[in-house]
């Protein structure tokens, strides 16, 4: 591709490889704090994709929010549960090969649309449309998407009330 440096490609197959072996660590481990910090891996790993299309700015996000917050949330959460490790329930050896089929017909799904997808690029001399532009983000989400936005804030917001119930349910001792 025009534009694209050997170095640049490098970067990509380096940080593909070190997503999918992360992603994998992820569902493959069966201790919960080493499997948040493979996510913890694979959400900086994404970060580094964003860095290599331009997007500073979203790859700060990312990292701020998801591997930040989002990543402390899920551990401090694991390590007050005490579900460090997870036991292998015997009457869920259908959920494999189950996983597996909707894994495939994932993967399946997105090589069509990538292969049904037309391959254009820009004009030679146009600049590229930015990407991580934080005046360009907010103005889709309050404008284009403003009803996901408000939906996943209220979502978060019952997700919380949640929390609390359930920990003063747990914590009264009934």
């Amino acid at each position: 591709m025009e534009g694209t440096s050997v170095g640049e490609w490098i970067a990509f197959l380096v940080l593909a490889a070190v997503a999918i072996a992360t992603a994998l660590g992820t569902v493959a481990v069966r201790n919960a704090v080493h499997s948040a910090l493979f996510l913890v891996l694979n959400l900086l790993t994404v970060a580094a994709f964003y860095l290599l299309l331009n997007a500073p700015f979203v790859a700060m996000v990312q990292i701020a929010v998801y591997a930040g917050a989002v990543m402390v949330l899920f551990l401090f959460v694991i390590m007050m549960l005490g579900a460090e490790r997870v036991s292998g329930a015997p009457g869920m050896r259908w959920q494999i090969p189950l996983a597996l089929a909707w894994g495939g017909i994932l993967i399946g799904g997105i090589l069509f649309a990538f292969l049904q997808a037309p391959m254009e690029l820009p004009p030679a001399g146009s600049p590229p449309a930015p990407l991580g532009d934080p005046a360009a983000i907010g103005g889709r989400l309050l404008t284009t998407h403003a009803l996901p936005f408000e939906v996943t804030s209220v979502l978060l917001l019952i997700a919380m009330v949640g929390v609390v119930v359930l920990a003063r349910h747990h914590g009264s001792g009934g």
